[in-house]
């Protein structure tokens, strides 16, 4: 198994995903569970998905020396020394671990391959996306498509090779290792604490000289010494984003608005201004990608999409608004003719709507 990074487009902004994905030198079978982050506790959570993904526990599993999992690696004749959680995570288990030696990622090359295979087929271009969870049934959906296909070599599908791996696997335990991690934190004069870096505000922490940090995978919970959770809520690093950058990639579209709706970037477009830009005539998709250029200093591109009908000119605003072929907009012109008899719509009326 491996950590690879990708790309994916949520609320119209870009975010980094750390894919956990475990390859199958057998079968050439994969299978990757999305992650915020290469941490501990990540790193056993997604070792759990994907258990849970395969239906079995592969006896033996080799990794890299991931800060995660290993506390030193081999050298000078003495082995590799994991981490006491994750030696306990592969007691549970039952799985044997072994490291790679260091600077040797030839050792692990198939799933070193796996990653580059998901990354140029599962990611390419980046999917837009509502949460991990949403990501987590498109990557499953994509790995059961891949394994429908033929082993390179054997000339057998994949996944019949997968079911006859899985028969020399160890079952699934009972009940699943609970992932976390508990530390002591000491409140700032600010009331804060320090959680993957960043400083958060905890109320009444100022009461307690020592508090107690527990961390999952997704979330925090900060609890004083009498069992009072004071606060909990998601970890910093699960909303990390960074913005498109809409103003390079439309002032490239108004140099070559023919490009615009062949883009990468394209279904990255909020509703309404996808539609606007997405006409046959190159001379009004030009003006029109200035339009949106002379707006960005002062709006964000979901700010537009919102404000659409206030923001563009009169003629075209009137015209756009009275249109319902596209599957994001509403045709609320429809709406404002209907005269409701008695506060209901006839028949008629509704099937119209």
């Amino acid at each position: 198994m491996d950590f690879g990074i990708t790309e994916v487009v949520q609320d119209g902004k870009v975010k980094d995903i750390h894919c956990l994905v475990m390859s199958f030198p057998y079968s050439n079978a994969g299978l990757v569970t999305p992650l915020p982050s290469e941490n501990q506790e990540c790193f056993l959570e997604g070792l759990k998905d994907l258990f849970d993904q395969t239906g079995y526990v592969p006896r033996k599993i080799r990794l890299d020396n991931l800060s995660a999992a290993v506390v030193k690696a081999r050298s000078g004749g003495k082995e590799t020394v994991f981490t006491d959680a994750f030696q306990r995570f592969a007691s549970h288990y039952g799985f044997e671990p072994q490291a790679c030696n260091p600077r040797k990622g030839n050792e692990k090359g198939h799933v070193e391959n796996k990653v580059g295979y998901v990354r140029y087929n599962f990611f390419t271009p980046s999917p837009v996306i509502q949460d991990l969870a949403h990501l987590r049934e498109l990557l499953w959906e994509h790995s059961c498509k891949d394994h429908q296909r033929s082993h390179y070599r054997k000339d057998l599908l994949i996944k019949d090779l997968m079911a006859e791996e899985k028969k020399y696997g160890l079952a699934l335990p009972e009940t699943a290792y609970p992932v976390f991690k508990e530390a002591s934190a000491t409140a700032n004069k600010y009331g804060e604490i320090i959680i993957d870096g960043v400083a958060v505000h905890v109320p009444k922490s100022y009461h307690y000289n020592q508090l107690h940090l527990i961390t999952y995978w997704d979330h925090y919970k900060v609890v004083s010494p009498n069992g009072e959770i004071l606060s909990k809520g998601p970890r910093p690093y699960m909303n990390q984003e960074r913005d498109i950058p809409w103003h390079d990639i439309l002032a490239n579209w108004k140099k070559k608005p023919r490009s615009v709706i062949y883009s990468r970037y394209f279904p990255y477009l909020p509703g309404r201004i996808s539609h606007y830009l997405n006409i046959d005539s190159i001379k009004l998709r030009k003006e029109r990608v200035s339009w949106l250029i002379s707006l960005l200093p002062k709006y964000g591109m979901k700010e537009i999409d919102h404000l659409f009908y206030e923001l563009a000119p009169k003629e075209q605003a009137d015209e756009l608004q009275g249109q319902s072929d596209h599957p994001y907009d509403v045709n609320w012109a429809l709406y404002d003719s209907l005269q409701p008899m008695n506060g209901q719509l006839s028949k008629e009326e509704l099937s119209d709507v």
